[in-house]
């Protein structure tokens, strides 16, 4: 068999609040067609060309193209939350019952006490906050004094900002594992996550040597039918933390959405049967949670332009997906993730052109219909869509 999936997730790329925005204080998000306003002239021909304009909804966002060259919609999060975490795993066939817990108020004292001692350094911060804006509030406390900066967000994260020329990388990514084993139980969080810096007093920048360590699924994903029945699980970016590791055969860790797609389009020229499963992440990361919508629409058009090197890299039997794993709409308030539908895009040869999949009610129809593609059996949740866009 030498059928292929290749999964790219447009980290954040959200297309409208989804019906119970409400209760995140969501209403009125949308990445996509928020920022298409924000920046008109943002142009996205070939995401347009595999159908993104004629998802319902985005209109705005296309050429005035009326025939498209894949299968596309739109799928709704049936997961409780907004992170990174719960929607790759709900992709892949695992909804998440109950939310990640988050810690608004900062973390309880105790655990921060506890930490503290483990690995022999002070904390600052212990708040909410964004990343950009703690460095620059707290960094020179931690160059003078080597304390770690602890933060949180909306998410279900713990994340450790540290310059690197004051707690080498090392270092860093040890305490970060430290941290990993403590938050279980009551205190448990879905990621720790390393956020090395760099520069002086005033122009603090966040480096690419970022770490995700995530808690491991709770139960089987596509991932584990896929690489248990002989075929190659290859991750790029950060699929392999969101998954710690579980279902992957292959990992090839990036730091840009430029190494990323050079990643796919190098394992698409590979002969590997299975899943090429890729998250681009700097849209979420340098561009939604900074609110900058001139910078997340240069990146979407640098990816657009790019998206025909992966079309030309596909083999006879790929199949091409793209997707999000939740929004971060950059003209919205805060810097949080935003609970929003994500797009569908399906291209390759065995695709049949000009079809639209409607509104999905859960990502894990992804899940579903890959391994219905590739062959193989797992007892995931979704339902696939294989049948409504196959040829033949």
């Amino acid at each position: 068999m030498t059928k292929r999936i290749a999964l790219i997730v447009l980290d954040s790329l959200g297309v409208g609040e989804l019906p119970d925005a409400n209760l995140y204080g969501d209403v009125g998000s949308n990445t996509l067609l928020n920022l298409k306003k924000a920046v008109p002239e943002m142009e996205l021909p070939n995401l347009c060309n595999l159908g993104l304009s004629h998802i319902e909804g985005l209109a705005e966002v296309g050429c005035g193209n009326d025939f498209f060259t894949g299968a596309c919609g739109k799928l709704a999060e049936v997961s409780p939350g907004k992170d990174t975490t719960t929607g790759h795993w709900e992709m892949a066939g695992l909804k998440v019952e109950h939310p990640f817990p988050t810690y608004p108020e900062g973390f309880p004292q105790a655990l921060i006490a506890t930490f503290e001692e483990k690995v022999g350094r002070k904390v600052i911060g212990n708040c909410v906050a964004s990343g950009t804006e703690i460095i620059e509030r707290l960094g020179d406390q931690h160059v003078a004094t080597g304390d770690l900066i602890v933060y949180t967000s909306a998410d279900s994260v713990f994340q450790i900002a540290a310059h690197e020329e004051v707690v080498p990388l090392e270092e860093l990514y040890a305490i970060c594992k430290t941290a990993k084993e403590m938050l279980v139980g009551e205190w448990s969080v879905a990621r720790v996550i390393a956020r090395p810096f760099v520069g002086t007093s005033g122009e603090y920048t966040r480096t690419t040597n970022r770490k995700d360590y995530s808690v491991a699924p709770t139960a089987k994903t596509m991932l584990d039918y896929i690489k248990e029945a002989g075929l190659s699980v290859n991750a790029i970016g950060k699929i392999s933390d969101i998954y710690a590791g579980v279902g992957i055969t292959n990992s090839t860790p990036t730091k840009t959405n430029a190494a990323g797609v050079d990643a796919i389009i190098d394992h698409l020229h590979r002969a590997d049967t299975g899943l090429i499963f890729a998250n681009l992440v700097d849209f979420d990361s340098l561009y939604g949670h900074r609110r900058d919508p001139q910078g997340y629409a240069k990146a979407l058009m640098a990816f657009d332009d790019r998206l025909l090197e992966i079309i030309e890299a596909l083999k006879e039997d790929d199949v091409l997906i793209l997707t999000a794993d939740h929004g971060c709409d950059p003209t919205f308030k805060g810097t949080d993730h935003t609970r929003e539908y994500v797009p569908l895009l399906v291209y390759g040869r065995p695709i049949k052109s000009g079809i639209n999949l409607g509104i999905r009610s859960t990502f894990s129809d992804i899940g579903k219909t890959i391994l219905d593609y590739l062959e193989v059996d797992g007892d995931i949740g979704g339902t696939s869509f294989l049948s409504e866009m196959i040829n033949g």
